[in-house]
């Protein structure tokens, strides 16, 4: 008998909130959530944990009590199941083992390896597919992934934090380098921890790093630190910077060629002109998912005069400079607004 779509909908709603667990300890694999139902209660539930460690679909199944009501069951999962030998074996071989019949997937996997595959496992082992539902849901939950895979490069994040008059900084003299200006609030420093702590790397520019002396860490959030890179040309940054503390992981991006140390990697690219895809080049055979540019100004401008960008973070604090280094300039209709404690996050999309 066919399901109303609202009870798909339900299901893949439960699936896609457990996918979400996964943020900031999956990548480069994608967050996926699982639910499997019978008789229109859900049995068992399941998410991708961690990378390399089983996927949703494996955590669901070994959360049943009783097997034996799996053959009766529907099995919801916001991503295509994995047919392919990775990290672990195929989920659509156990689904087809265990005898599932209905199998309901949100969206189609767009790494090569599956990309139909997966499912067309499935229906020529007999069970019942169904693909799309809650699609859009899907596919948003997992744009870093499909960004990954479909555009070749990281999904790119542009954050910077800017006065009521469009500044992000005072002309400041060398002896005031060292500490970075403070625009915003408490609650804003939280939420770019929290921003860090969910993707998988870091950049700012050379006059970032000497001015702010920034450790690109997470700090006030609970999570995974983010690959630190910071592009040096010509290796002027002091040795005393916290990013070559080799505290955490670290790249140099630089022309010249120098020796690496633990924690701390020179990778050496031709500054013709293309430093920008150069390094989202390396990033992408590296298998980095996301990347945060923190800027300054001149950095995260190269980046949206070129339309490398996916999301930007505005954050707007209650300062006024009247004077100083220009924000960055980006069109367009903030796609989201938040206030936090007095300063502002405006979130803006980029519709290429």
């Amino acid at each position: 008998m066919e399901r109303p779509f609202e009870i798909d909908q339900k299901f893949m709603s439960r699936a896609l909130e457990l996918a979400q667990l996964g943020i900031g300890n999956v990548a480069p694999n994608p967050m996926v959530g699982c639910v499997i139902v019978h008789q229109g209660k859900i049995i068992g539930e399941g998410y991708h944990c961690e990378y390399g460690k089983a996927h949703a679909e494996v955590n669901a199944i070994n959360s049943l009590i009783n097997r034996d009501l799996l053959p009766e069951s529907t099995l919801y999962v916001t991503l295509e199941p994995c047919s392919h030998y990775g990290k672990t074996p195929p989920c659509a071989d156990l689904i087809i083992r265990e005898k599932i019949q209905n199998v309901v997937i949100g969206t189609i996997d767009p790494y090569s390896q599956v990309a139909g595959t997966g499912a067309e496992k499935l229906r020529n082992a007999g069970c019942q597919v169904e693909i799309g539902v809650m699609e859009a849901e899907c596919k948003e939950l997992n744009r870093r992934f499909f960004t990954f895979h479909q555009k070749k490069r990281p999904y790119i994040i542009l954050k910077w934090a800017q006065t009521e008059d469009g500044f992000i900084d005072i002309d400041r003299a060398v002896e005031h380098y060292g500490q970075p200006t403070w625009i915003t609030n408490d609650l804003s420093r939280i939420a770019v921890h929290k921003m860090r702590s969910e993707e998988s790397a870091i950049l700012v520019g050379t006059n970032t790093a000497q001015k702010d002396n920034p450790s690109l860490t997470v700090r006030d959030w609970n999570g995974s630190h983010p690959l630190r890179l910071v592009i040096d040309r010509n290796l002027r940054l002091s040795a005393d910077l916290e990013l070559f503390n080799q505290k955490s992981p670290t790249v140099v991006f630089t022309s010249k060629d120098a020796v690496s140390k633990p924690n701390l990697e020179y990778a050496q690219i031709p500054f013709d002109g293309y430093e920008i895809e150069d390094i989202l080049n390396t990033l992408y055979q590296r298998n980095i998912l996301s990347l945060i540019v923190e800027g300054g100004g001149k950095l995260l401008q190269s980046f949206i005069n070129k339309s490398l960008w996916d999301e930007s973070h505005v954050f707007i604090g209650r300062r006024l400079f009247q004077k100083g280094v220009a924000a960055p300039k980006i069109t367009g209709t903030p796609q989201f607004l938040d206030d936090l404690d007095g300063s502002s996050l405006y979130v803006y999309k980029n519709a290429y």
